[in-house]
């Protein structure tokens, strides 16, 4: 069976590869999101969420060996996985604090953004081609009018500053969401259609890594 390695610490993105019958191992990263960004030079979304998430891809894949507990010996498949919502042009990860969500979620309210989710895949199996690609998922997502007392209501849980763009479709924030148009996977954190697509790449089925 092929083992898929989870460079990531969000457990929307761990929830979601399990409800597909994956069952990764987790080892995150410790990428320095910004300075990454700064030695790329990159500022379009979708550009910034593949930077990130090759890099922390190939971060873990240079270290995954000595950290993973139950490692398999014939070596695994990393996934990196970056989220960022982009509106009016301006990229928008995680809120810095209360605050910051309130006020992102009184500037989207009403209208629809897009959320970019960049995957990278490094082939780190003994018998793999070594290879290391990504591509970006993106989504559109409306966003309902909500009244000020339901943003406050949102921000005073926590919820949305957890999460790229301050807001979730599979948690409190669903309700919030009038609809996508996309892969609502990627939004979640991991688009399984893509995921599917980079696997085939490397000569893996998706079955593949159904556990069993």
């Amino acid at each position: 069976m092929t083992t898929l390695l989870l460079a990531s610490a969000s457990p929307a993105r761990l929830a979601t590869l399990r409800a597909a019958g994956v069952e990764p191992l987790v080892l995150v990263s410790g990428v320095d999101e910004a300075a990454v960004v700064a030695r790329y030079g990159v500022t379009d979304p979708a550009d910034v969420v593949l930077v990130l998430a090759r890099a922390k891809a190939e971060e873990v894949a240079a270290r995954w060996a000595d950290e993973v507990d139950g490692a398999p010996d014939g070596g695994v498949l990393v996934l990196g996985c970056d989220s960022v919502l982009e509106l009016d042009g301006a990229v928008h990860g995680k809120p810095a604090d209360a605050a910051d969500a309130a006020s992102r979620w009184r500037a989207m309210r009403g209208r629809s953004g897009v959320l970019h989710t960049g995957h990278w895949l490094v082939d780190d199996r003994d018998a793999g081609s070594g290879a290391t690609f990504g591509a970006v998922a993106s989504t559109t997502v409306h966003f309902a009018d909500v009244p000020d007392e339901e943003v406050d209501a949102y921000v005073a849980t926590g919820e949305p500053l957890a999460v790229a763009g301050a807001f979730t479709l599979d948690g409190l924030g669903g309700a919030f969401v009038r609809g996508v148009e996309g892969d609502p996977h990627a939004v979640v954190g991991v688009s399984l259609p893509l995921l599917r697509e980079l696997l085939a790449e490397t000569g893996v089925r998706w079955t593949d890594l159904w556990a069993r």
